[in-house]
């Protein structure tokens, strides 16, 4: 951007402040007016909404002529002179309100005129229809319960600015119905995964946030410190050890959802804080936890969308996705066979090394062949799983907590699902030897001392957990904010969080 450039965006933007600064003024010295009057909106502590403007227009026929109370924003006004017209906006939806002075009196039609658009009102009066036919409430009476002293201004008209939106999500979900609309889906969504689960006889608990050892993932931890014990601490970066000891305890089903922290980057797939959904399963494997996850998202989608068919991107992009289907099922060794060309059961570790190098795939020092795999699969087979895959069978290198494959010592019994060329859910058989886990947190205490900061640490607790006896026990973890995002049809995971992770503005 040229200096000039940047001078004339830093006028403009200097001219919206002193523009929003003189129209909040006016409106203060509306509120002050109000306020010496003894009208002062601010000290009402109780309005009365006896329906949802959605509730009228589903009930039109038995309500029509009768009495109601709605609240909500000011969100237009159509003046003509002794009566307007005003949209209400409550959080179901919009509705035209009937304002006339013979109905409310001169004194408080003259005070009604004063108010803003952005206003928070209480309208009582009855329900009708326009003459042009739209279902309407005629006002007898009309209270202003919270004054809006910055304007919405027409900028703001289906607000566009995704940093502004992301930033000031309340005036998001003021200007923009749909962004609302996402978010009540994502309600349903987890009610949705809650109701299966506790269908199938689950468990919901809850497991620690501040814990001492961040483990269950590869992922660097937020740290913190607890000043009344004064002991380091650090935020969860999975729910899997806690679950994993009552497994151990003999409670067989349990599932959390929860926020977990990872100390990471932020781009369209990722936010450092983020809600996770995991379960645990005694008695089955990584082939119970793939049934159960397709009946889950089968059931979800169907329950919130009423469908199980979903479309996903833009029209010209668009994936559609019918969850009736089957999820496809391919061994990480097979899509890489599958989309390089390269066969990892048939070549070297000094083989793989030579092949990364010549297709310019970075790899450190540390990695092994299995690594090399993993690296191979990003690179030449996510690109292409649009449709619900399975990806089973992952290197032991980079699965620590999973159980070994029968006669494949170098795999282990995981999979991930991959829909729309992300990942949704990752899942093991989990690994419930003892000894064997202790050499996986050695083997990955060697790699953290190596410089990976994601590595595992030994957590004595959850071994002498394993040595009680854990038995068989397929386990899952799926990221809520994706299966939002899916189910949505939104593009970033900041469309889908209410809160977003930003960097704070300069001020």
């Amino acid at each position: 951007m040229t200096e000039e450039l940047n001078n004339q965006v830093g006028e403009l933007e200097a001219e919206e402040i002193q523009d929003t600064n003189a129209l909040r003024q006016i409106r203060l010295e509306k509120l002050c007016a109000l306020q010496e009057a003894g009208k002062d909106p601010f000290e009402i502590t109780l309005a009365e909404q006896s329906i949802t403007n959605a509730e009228i227009n589903e009930r039109f026929d038995e309500l029509e002529n009768t009495d109601v109370s709605i609240c909500g924003r000011m969100m237009s006004r159509r003046d003509m002179g002794k009566a307007n017209f005003i949209d209400v906006h409550d959080r179901s939806g919009r509705m035209q309100v009937y304002v006339r002075i013979n109905d409310i009196g001169e004194d408080n039609f003259a005070e009604f005129k004063k108010w803003d658009i952005g206003d928070i009102v209480e309208v009582k009066g009855f329900v009708f229809r326009t003459r042009r036919g739209e279902i309407s409430v005629h006002a007898k009476q009309i209270r202003l319960l919270a004054k809006s002293l910055l304007p919405l201004a027409e900028k703001f008209h289906g607000l566009t600015d995704t940093d502004t939106r992301y930033r000031q999500r309340y005036l998001d979900l003021i200007m923009n119905p749909d962004v609302k609309d996402t978010f009540y889906k994502r309600s349903q969504i987890i009610r949705a995964i809650r109701n299966y689960l506790d269908g199938e006889d689950f468990m919901e608990v809850e497991t620690p946030i501040l814990v001492h050892n961040a483990g269950g993932a590869a992922a660097r931890p937020f740290n913190t410190h607890h000043n009344a014990l004064d002991e380091d601490l650090k935020l969860r970066i999975s729910l899997e050890l806690y679950l994993k000891r009552l497994i151990v305890g003999g409670m067989e089903r349990v599932y959390e959802i929860g926020r977990v922290f990872r100390n990471e980057g932020c781009d369209i797939k990722h936010n450092p804080e983020f809600t996770l959904m995991e379960l645990y399963q005694a008695y089955t494997d990584y082939n119970g936890m793939m049934d159960l996850t397709e009946n889950l998202f089968r059931y979800v989608a169907k329950t919130v969308l009423g469908t199980s068919i979903v479309k996903y991107g833009t029209d010209e992009n668009a994936v559609v996705i019918d969850f009736d289907k089957p999820f496809a099922r391919i061994t990480m060794t097979e899509a890489v066979k599958q989309y390089s060309g390269i066969d990892f059961d048939a070549i070297t570790f000094e083989e793989a090394k030579a092949l990364a190098d010549e297709k310019g795939i970075e790899y450190e020092p540390r990695h092994k062949k299995g690594d090399l795999l993993s690296l191979f699969f990003e690179e030449f087979v996510e690109e292409h799983l649009d449709q619900p895959t399975f990806v089973i069978d992952h290197p032991i290198e980079i699965s620590p907590l999973t159980k070994k494959k029968p006669g494949r010592p170098d795999l282990v019994e995981r999979f991930e699902l991959f829909i729309t060329r992300r990942e949704f859910a990752n899942a093991y058989s989990e690994l419930n030897d003892p000894i064997d886990q202790r050499e996986r947190f050695e083997a990955q205490e060697e790699l953290f001392a190596q410089g990976d900061e994601e590595a595992n640490h030994t957590d004595e607790d959850f071994l002498r957990a394993l040595e009680y006896g854990m038995p068989p026990t397929g386990g899952i973890g799926i990221g809520i904010d994706r299966l939002v995002m899916l189910l949505t049809n939104s593009y970033s995971i900041r469309d889908v969080l209410l809160f977003p992770t930003m960097k704070t503005l300069e001020k």
